[in-house]
């Protein structure tokens, strides 16, 4: 089993050492020393063979002594938080002087540094146009395919040698096999966590550094060289000395910011050439890379990466198949991040997760109902999961690490991308086309109706199969389609978002070629939509429910069947946001097609029922008892007779999926019957259809 360094927040990670110590690995007094070759107090833990780290069972602490005059000790857990806050402020202090990045300082500082800017220009279009050259005369000489393995470790080393940000850019390619050979992602994903290191010595000055410690004085063990080496720093595996715990510690590049800085300077300026020049990108497009660069730079703050594990943590770790590491705050600066250690398997390594005894689809799967509730619940999202970032534990839990890049969902923005995928799924491009306008891609004065034929036109011919049968690549790639066409303004925020569902789709990919992200997602977007009361996501409910003043029950069926394959779907608040619309003050028209549409279920019942015992009466009873009219006696068509069953059955169905359900009590649909019974005016409803309507709903009831 690979071992992958972790880099959730506890009360006790942030607090300062106590006295007490475990573990089995003596150490001498420490003594303060900034000569690394000369340390002998600090023992180096071996990262190979892992049976030589043997770790003791932690004592158990003695429990604190109980007040003797009976009263209950309440400040315990208050102070413990104190402490963490106060450990947090200190990392704060110590990362008082981060970077953060601003478009003027950064051309402030390279434009007046053009030779820097023209020499890094030449070294990044020279390693680039001289592969492109390479791939050329493989393709002319028939060799493409012989030589894909030495492209692909020669594009790897081009990444690496250009540095961090072309680090990320081989990260992403990584994942997504859809676009690249086997051959390719195989070497590039090594860019997740199998970097060049940089010198050791450099790393343990940059610790005491940072830290105003020894190291001696914080650990009482440490790998000798890094466990891992990612695009903004590296990872050593170490052991507390206070406590006895393992953790991981994660230690900056040196000169990392001016690296990145520089490259984003000449990205900008791509930017504006783009902006200026190619009128089929109406995106700001300096915008989107001034907004990933900001959550670059974020990533080179550590204390701000450890405040993003907290509060992930405190928003999604509640499920027991999340796992995030702690932060151990009193030990993370600006440039140095110490977490706890996960033991681990990366997500795309499928033989060593499968030796476990776990599988990686559930993990996937997992992985992607954690996304939607970030993406679309709490809007607080993880911008970068890439496999080195998402390990399997032993446990069959999915761990996420590395917390640098985060990114938030506007919360307008979350209910329309909801109503999105459903106006999808139903084609309904003129509300499609809206969303546009809460999704902020178009301005309101904007005519959304020259965008509904493209719409129609792209996903008519996408979906004629069925939804199930797309992936997010073509959804992506058909508005992609659509946006360049029309006045579109795209936010920073959706890139991130497309980034990172492209990641987790790529992860499902290495385990099943035939996975399709949006089959597994809608089950959540219809538990949304059939139990959440945000007013837009309600709208949306009743826009699909009712369409041309009649009840489509066939979408009823889907909602509850897709919504009950969500392990959060309760029955008993399904359809609730709709009820409570139902004897709201705005509800009349509502009330008025529920009403019309029991009358419809009524007469479905009672002349299906008629048609099912008609149907058994002997031919010559028939003649006798409709006066040899026996073919009229319905007066009915038999298209619309099957019409009528067909209601019934369906209506029967979804009755049986309510009441499958644990949580559901058929008494949360009385309020239909209080706008049957209650209504004063019933002027479109006749007397003996109001009673069939009354007698079918209550026996329903009982």
């Amino acid at each position: 089993m690979a071992t992958v360094p972790a880099l959730v927040s506890s009360s006790t990670a942030g607090k300062p050492c106590s006295s007490w110590s475990r573990g089995s690995i003596p150490i001498s007094k420490p003594t303060p020393s900034h000569s690394f070759k000369a340390r002998t107090s600090l023992t180096w833990l071996n990262p190979q063979p892992r049976a030589a780290l043997v770790e003791a069972p932690p004592p158990s602490p003695a429990p604190p002594p109980e007040p003797r005059d009976g009263s209950l000790k309440v400040l315990a857990l208050p102070e413990d938080r104190a402490d963490d806050l106060q450990a947090e402020a200190r990392a704060l202090v110590r990362a008082a002087n981060a970077s953060v990045y601003s478009p003027q300082l950064v051309a402030s500082k390279y434009g007046s540094q053009p030779f820097k800017v023209v020499g890094r220009t030449l070294q990044i279009l020279i390693a680039l146009i001289s592969f492109g050259l390479k791939l050329w005369l493989d393709q002319r000489n028939g060799v493409l395919d012989q030589n894909k393995r030495i492209r692909a470790t020669e594009l790897r080393t081009i990444f690496t040698r250009l540095g961090p940000t072309f680090v990320k850019l081989g990260q992403g390619l990584s994942t997504r096999p859809d676009i690249c050979p086997p051959e390719y992602l195989e070497e590039l994903s090594e860019l997740q966590d199998g970097l060049p290191t940089f010198p050791d010595e450099q790393a343990f000055a940059c610790i005491e550094r940072e830290l105003g410690l020894s190291l001696e004085s914080i650990f009482s063990s440490v790998t000798p060289s890094p466990v891992a080496a990612a695009s903004l720093g590296q990872v050593y595996k170490a052991r507390l000395k206070c406590s006895g715990k393992l953790v991981a510690v994660k230690v900056q590049r040196p000169g990392i910011e001016d690296a990145i800085g520089l490259d984003f300077y000449l990205i900008r300026g791509l930017g504006f050439l783009i902006n200026k020049y190619v009128n089929i990108i109406t995106s700001d497009v300096v915008a989107l890379i001034d907004e990933f660069a900001r959550r670059v730079f974020q990533e080179l703050n550590y204390v701000q990466e450890g405040q993003n594990a907290r509060r992930f943590k405190k928003l999604y770790a509640d499920k027991e198949d999340i796992f995030v590491p702690d932060v151990f705050w009193d030990y993370t600066s600006a440039k140095v991040l110490t977490m706890e250690w996960v033991d681990g398997v990366k997500l795309n390594e499928q033989e060593a997760i499968e030796r476990q005894g776990l599988k990686v689809l559930d993990l996937v799967n997992t992985g992607i109902q954690c996304s939607l509730r970030q993406l679309l619940e709490y809007g607080y999202f993880h911008a970068d999961p890439h496999p080195g970032n998402l390990l399997a534990t032993p446990e069959g839990k999915l761990a996420f690490l590395d917390f640098g890049m985060m990114s938030e969902t506007p919360e307008e923005a979350r209910f329309a991308i909801i109503g999105h995928v459903v106006h999808l799924v139903n084609r309904d491009y003129e509300a499609m086309a809206r969303d546009y306008y809460a999704l902020d891609f178009l301005s309101s004065d904007v005519d959304v109706s020259p965008i509904v034929p493209a719409l129609r036109n792209f996903f008519d011919d996408a979906l004629n199969y069925t939804v199930s049968e797309l992936n997010f690549k073509t959804i992506v790639d058909g508005l992609g389609n659509v946006l360049y066409q029309y006045p579109f303004n795209v936010p920073a925020y959706y890139a991130l978002i497309l980034r990172s569902l492209t990641v987790l789709e790529g992860l499902a990919l290495y385990a099943d070629p035939n996975f399709k992200v949006l089959a597994a997602s809608y089950p959540y977007f219809a538990k949304r939509l059939l139990t959440d009361p945000n007013p837009y996501l309600r709208d949306a409910l009743i826009e699909l429910l009712f369409k041309d003043g009649k009840f489509r029950w066939n979408r009823l069926e889907n909602l509850l069947v897709q919504g009950s394959k969500d392990r959060d779907f309760s029955a008993k608040e399904a359809l609730q946001p709709v009820l409570k619309v139902l004897l709201s003050p705005d509800g009349e028209e509502l009330r008025t097609l529920v009403i019309k549409e029991a009358v419809r279920i009524s007469e479905a019942f009672t002349l299906g029922t008629i048609s099912k015992s008609y149907r058994y009466i002997p031919d010559f009873l028939k003649t006798l008892v409709f006066n040899g009219k026996a073919n009229e006696a319905l007066m009915m068509s038999e298209n619309e007779m099957q019409s009528m069953i067909e209601l019934r059955d369906q209506v029967i169905r979804i009755w049986g999926l309510l009441r499958s359900s644990n949580d559901f009590d058929p008494a949360l649909l009385l309020p239909i019957l209080q706008v049957i019974v209650d209504r004063e005016d019933r002027s479109y409803i006749p007397n003996t259809k109001r009673k069939k309507v009354k007698m079918l709903i209550l026996a329903k009831i009982v």
